[in-house]
């Protein structure tokens, strides 16, 4: 676990850090007979062992542009129970204060190492992006950071591993890049939400059903995505492992349906009903990556909605000639519709099995009047989707049997 803060104070951007002394692998800290830390041998050390460890591949951008090394102004040994790094005031006045006492025991395993940077910047009202280096610290490091801009609103950032550039306070168009990004490369590692598309492709490949069915299962999945980032989805622990579950029984179901044959006319409804579902699925990959939206919540929503959107569309634009192909040389439509969504469909069924039994080791919600009101408000909000699917597929109706009727009376 590593903890940071950044603070540009006048011509200067202060950097202070928290890392386990522990995750410094390549230096020999010196221990007294017992095991112990022996601090007065190890405080001259700690300053090679920053700018080695933390300031050595770690890089500070103003403006895109790289800063100058920094200068290590302060370094001390911290114990596992100090709470200094609770906020940047009481982290700098640790740091800044007395160091610990030579006499202190502490296992050298156990302790921390707390260092202040000072980087010189041209203004402290610059816009400021870090690319921090501290996965090299461990397997599996968890990088707490905060930002404290000028203007006095803190920006809280918490990341796994490498998040690569991390823009501290973006514009408003670099966080939409951003989020088109994170959207389009989230909908091809997404191979529920794929198998998904195939199903809804294979079935009709007339550029103006699927055009609807797609239309539709996008409009729903923007709903959802938009109500789960504003907060409007439930937040217990079995949602997440529920709507998994859910996908995978959507996948199933779509994969029998295209299995039975039928009229597929009336598609573009059950695709727009299981993309609400799919839509709080996005939304999960989304609301680990809205911290670095900035002060722009409605741009990268809109962004990533976008970037889904496109991802889909590249998959439609490559799935529809290939299937086309497949079906005019290879093997007839009906025939090679049926054993896509048997593979399918197999695929999705041990995804169903595997997710319903992790679902049910989880406890569900109590009845409550919260929740209660709660499940009412999502009930009504059904109810009134429904009554606009229905009038809409009435008029859907109405429009194909005047089509018809005009192609009869032409002579």
């Amino acid at each position: 676990m590593v903890r940071a803060f950044v603070k540009p104070e006048g011509d200067r951007l202060q950097l202070l850090v928290r890392v386990p002394l522990e995750a410094m692998r390549d230096l020999h800290w010196p221990t007294d007979e017992e095991g112990f830390l022996d601090l007065a041998q190890t405080s001259p050390l700690l300053p090679a062992a920053a700018s080695l460890w933390i300031n050595g591949s770690m890089q500070l951008l103003e403006e895109g542009s790289l800063l100058a090394r920094p200068e290590v102004l302060a370094t001390r040994v911290a114990l596992p129970t100090d709470r200094s790094f609770g906020s940047y005031q009481a982290a700098a006045q640790a740091l800044n204060g007395p160091a610990l006492p030579e006499s202190t025991q502490i296992p050298w395993r156990q302790a921390l190492l707390d260092v202040q940077l000072g980087y010189p910047i041209r203004s402290e009202l610059s816009q400021f992006s870090i690319r921090p280096a501290f996965a090299q610290l461990g397997m599996r490091v968890t990088t707490a950071l905060v930002f404290l801009p000028h203007s006095g609103e803190e920006r809280a950032f918490q990341f796994v591993g490498d998040p690569g550039l991390v823009r501290l306070d973006p514009r408003w168009h670099q966080a939409a890049l951003h989020f088109v990004e994170l959207g389009f490369l989230h909908i091809l590692d997404g191979i529920d939400h794929l198998l998904f598309l195939l199903c809804l492709v294979i079935a009709s490949l007339h550029i103006r059903s699927l055009v609807l069915v797609v239309t539709s299962f996008t409009a729903a999945h923007s709903i959802t995505l938009l109500a789960a980032a504003l907060g409007m989805a439930p937040t217990g622990l079995w949602f997440p492992p529920f709507i998994e579950t859910v996908i995978a029984v959507s996948i199933v179901y779509m994969a029998i349906e295209n299995i039975i044959g039928g009229d597929f006319r009336h598609r573009w409804m059950l695709a727009f009903g299981f993309g609400l579902i799919h839509g709080f699925g996005f939304s999960f990959a989304l609301q680990e990556t809205l911290q670095f939206a900035g002060g722009h919540l409605f741009a990268s929503l809109l962004s990533f909605n976008i970037g889904v959107e496109i991802g889909q569309l590249m998959v439609i634009l490559l799935l529809v000639p290939c299937l086309q192909l497949l079906f005019r040389y290879a093997v007839k439509p009906r025939l090679g519709t049926i054993i896509l969504s048997i593979l399918v469909g197999h695929t999705a069924w041990h995804w169903m099995i595997e997710r319903g039994q992790a679902l049910s080791l989880y406890s569900w919600p109590e009845l409550s009047l919260a929740n209660a009101a709660g499940a009412a408000r999502w009930l009504l909000a059904a109810v009134i989707l429904a009554g606009l699917l229905w009038l809409i597929s009435l008029f859907l109706q109405r429009l194909d049997f005047q089509n018809a009727s005009s192609r009869r009376t032409e002579p």
